[in-house]
């Protein structure tokens, strides 16, 4: 359930609602003053996404070493969640002009849901039977497009109907980032109850006993994440993966989190066609995991990952001609089908490869490469758009990572007997 939760968040906030509200009512029309250079709306929601990544990638590696030693994935799990729903709901009190603390709000919102999802994933080698990881997998993200297509659909109804409730379209806005953090916040409660995990099973060693507890599990997750590092570095078709990984991972969530904001400035599209293109992507999408799982099974996840990158492409290339909200619509069908594969089959694939009793330390390095991408993908964006003045260009030099991750994931050969060595 804990996929049905936090989509909500991902689609509903951080990809379809507030960057359309970032752009028409926070930020000021001829931009945002910072040192003297004036900052427009996609720029600033670049930077911010990059801000997030960026906090995670330095914590990740060690929090899911102590979430390890301490068997407190879940109660990492629930911090993260808590305090991302918490400012997700904070939002409601952001109106026109509250350009920082609009940020600073969704900075660490976003710092709750990626932060959150290192110990989630984490799981997935535990609840997955063996051989179902990619189907355990797709069904999870399925579930995720469905929980967030219903909020979704509800929040929809509200911003296009507000009129008839007696509501201005600003007000509906903040009622539905209000919604989104206590959808977040309330169906989480499933997983805190009815997800279980294993006591510890270590001690502390003995020459960290003298010092405080939380000082003693800091320097073990440091030592526990450089041991970690050096398993990675010396296996290598699990370095190969994640370096492909963090190069193609640039590409999908860099088109994810800018494709509204790039239909409202580059194409000025009306918000309901916005709404709606993203609400018909999440359906695709749901469908697109559960295919991508099946049809991995068949090819092999390798082959499967590798269709859903070509098909990537091809939707950066045509984005960076298209003109009309038809053309926009239609591609958003596209990136449902492969959004859904290649999220869900990137998860499994990699937890294929690692030990169960060390999957957070693993998963804390998958969320590092995921959130190092997260960092440079709507960096080079932001940074393109600036110096341009449009997104065109922004969009369609994505294809770079694309094909780089592409190149590298052919090159990773696992063997049969994959796992490897617990640290």
């Amino acid at each position: 359930m804990y996929d049905w939760a936090n989509s909500a968040f991902i689609l509903t906030v951080v990809t379809a609602v507030l960057p359309v509200y970032f752009a028409d009512v926070v930020v000021p029309k001829e931009g945002f003053d910072i040192g003297g250079t004036l900052y427009s709306a996609t720029s600033l929601w670049g930077f911010m996404i990059s801000s997030s990544a960026l906090f995670v990638f330095l914590c990740a590696p060690m929090l899911g070493a102590i979430a390890d030693f301490t068997a407190a994935k879940k109660k990492f799990l629930m911090v993260f969640c808590y305090t991302g729903s918490l400012f997700t709901v904070l939002l409601f009190f952001c109106g026109s002009g509250d350009v920082w603390m609009t940020m600073i709000f969704l900075i660490i919102a976003q710092i709750g849901f990626v932060g959150g999802n290192i110990f989630y994933d984490a799981f997935l080698p535990h609840v997955a039977p063996p051989g179902q990881m990619d189907w355990v997998s797709g069904k999870g993200f399925a579930y995720g497009y469905i929980g967030s297509d219903i909020q979704f659909l509800l929040c929809l109804g509200l911003i296009l109907g507000h009129d008839a409730l007696g509501l201005t379209g600003t007000m509906a806005v903040r009622l539905v980032l209000a919604f989104s953090g206590l959808w977040w916040a309330g169906f989480s409660i499933f997983t805190w109850k009815y997800v279980h995990e294993a006591p510890a099973t270590e001690n502390i060693p003995d020459d960290l006993r003298s010092s405080p507890k939380v000082i003693a599990y800091i320097r073990l997750g440091l030592r526990r994440t450089v041991g970690v590092l050096k398993k990675i570095v010396s296996t290598p078709y699990l370095l190969i993966f994640l370096i492909a990984f963090m190069l193609y991972n640039e590409g999908i969530q860099t088109t994810i989190v800018m494709a509204t904001i790039y239909g409202k400035e580059e194409l000025g599209l009306s918000t309901s066609v916005l709404m709606i293109t993203l609400f018909v992507i999440q359906i695709v999408a749901m469908f697109g995991a559960l295919l991508f799982s099946k049809l991995a099974e068949r090819w092999s996840t390798q082959k499967a990952i590798l269709t859903t990158l070509v098909g990537w492409s091809l939707v950066v290339l045509y984005a960076y001609g298209m003109t009309t909200s038809a053309e926009y619509m239609a591609l958003g069908v596209v990136v449902g089908i492969v959004m859904g594969g290649s999220q869900a089959l990137s998860r499994s694939y990699y937890g294929a490869m690692i030990p169960k009793e060390s999957s957070a330390e693993y998963y804390a390095f998958y969320s590092v490469f995921t959130k190092f991408s997260a960092i440079w993908g709507p960096l080079v964006f932001a940074v393109i758009r600036q110096a341009t003045g449009s997104s065109r260009l922004s969009i369609v030099s994505l294809i770079v990572f694309f094909i780089l991750g592409m190149i590298l994931l052919t090159m990773v050969r696992v063997p049969k007997s994959a796992e490897v060595p617990a640290s």
